[in-house]
């Protein structure tokens, strides 16, 4: 059972016993992204995961890990180590989970969704402007904070709150950048 996980740079041969989760695919880049997992016992190993790292969130209420790369979107069984599903990602940015919930979050430049599992159950989440470029920032008071800019106006640069419980997003303050 794995209780915890973190991205790491590429390990130096050895230092873990190491699983490739690789997807066939003509359109695969050739980045990869390591992720190390601590288990129950503290063994430690590493994934493998095909793409250019992007993130990694654990839902313990859900049991899963999700990791976020520039080619796929993977789900990992923390209980088994297994992989359940996944997705090709080309648009993703950004992941996180609500620890209260244990969904997921994720966003790519234009919009943000919740993850509920498996993978293809995503909602939609309604924005009060129309958001780009969005950055993922921090959780506080268990609402996160989001930095964009408004879609074609790139001036103007808000930052957001989403309270993941209600599924609503409020502008906290904009900015017009000079």
């Amino acid at each position: 059972m794995i209780i915890e996980s973190k991205l790491i740079e590429q390990p130096y041969s050895g230092k873990y016993k190491e699983t490739i989760f690789d997807v066939e695919s003509n359109w695969n880049s050739s980045d990869w992204t390591y992720v190390e997992f601590i288990e129950k016992d503290f063994n430690t190993w590493c994934g493998v995961f095909r793409g250019a790292p992007r993130g990694i969130s654990f839902s313990k209420k859900h049991k899963s890990i999700l990791i976020l790369t520039s080619d796929y979107l993977y789900e990992m069984n923390s209980l088994n180590s297994t992989l359940v599903d996944y997705e090709a990602n080309e648009v993703y940015k950004n992941l996180t989970v609500d620890e209260i919930s244990g969904d997921f979050l994720i966003s790519d430049e234009y919009k943000i969704e919740i993850i509920q599992l498996p993978l293809s159950n995503k909602v939609l989440i309604e924005s009060p402007i129309e958001m780009d470029l969005i950055e993922f920032t921090s959780w506080s008071n268990n609402k996160l904070k989001i930095v964009c800019s408004e879609l074609t106006n790139w001036d103007n640069q808000f930052y957001l709150e989403l309270d993941p419980k209600l599924r609503k997003i409020n502008i906290l303050n904009s900015e017009i950048k000079k």
